[in-house]
């Protein structure tokens, strides 16, 4: 069964200290991993339905084969793994700010460690994502099919300030800028869809929708959502 509680590490970093769990849920008796920066929730293996939908509905309205995938954020890594279930994933690199979220991949710390760093087609690459997409190399060294984006907890709810200026419309033109015709941006919140934030989205790209992830919140006896945007460019 496994320990009630365990931390598996902790580390201070200049984001806060960041930390991992191991957990036996008492509702439904599953080990469950959690992600913690200071006393905020990044990340929990309970709630995984939105990271693969961000990768499911992302890619599904990719057209062709071949693609090159870039993914802002590993977390737990559900939706990397999710990209990588696409066989026409030709390549995915997976932007991680902190270092030691990829060391427990590597580790084998995390349930899908082994799975994103044994498959050749996957790169966990230290780095902050949102500095990147603004610089002017961009993410990749050339353009990619698909940017999935998992990081702040909304366009609104950020993890830090900075962050603001990509849900902006210079930034997101930069963005766009990164994708082959027809590529797609996708991203994750936890917030309901946000129209003002759609209309920033479709002043950019030429196809913008949103799209209500439901799952069932074990905890609470509920049904709880996510939202996932999908910008299509032209």
């Amino acid at each position: 069964m496994g320990a009630l509680f365990e931390e598996l590490d902790w580390r201070p970093t200049p984001m806060g200290a960041v930390s991992l769990r191991r957990r036996r849920d008492p509702v439904t008796r599953e080990q469950v991993y959690e992600i913690k920066l200071d006393d905020e929730y990044l990340m929990s293996s309970l709630w995984t339905a939105g990271e693969v939908e961000l990768a499911r509905l992302g890619l599904g309205a990719v057209q062709g084969d071949g693609l090159d995938v870039v993914v802002g954020g590993l977390g737990l890594g559900y939706t990397a793994d999710a990209s990588l279930d696409d066989p026409r994933v030709r390549s995915l690199a997976v932007v991680e700010a902190l270092p030691e979220v990829i060391e427990w991949h590597e580790r084998g710390l995390v349930p899908l460690g082994e799975r994103l760093t044994s498959d050749e087609r996957c790169e966990l690459v230290q780095g902050d994502f949102f500095a990147m997409a603004a610089s002017p190399s961009g993410l990749a060294d050339g353009r990619v099919h698909a940017v999935l984006v998992d990081i702040d907890h909304s366009p609104r709810h950020l993890l830090n300030p900075a962050h603001a200026s990509f849900y902006q419309s210079e930034g997101l033109r930069h963005l766009a800028g990164q994708l082959h015709p027809g590529g797609v941006f996708a991203l994750w919140s936890t917030d309901a869809p946000d129209e003002e934030f759609q209309d920033v989205l479709g002043a950019v790209f030429h196809e913008v929708s949103a799209h209500v992830v439901e799952f069932r919140n074990p905890v609470e006896g509920s049904t709880a959502t996510n939202t996932v945007y999908v910008a299509i460019r032209a």
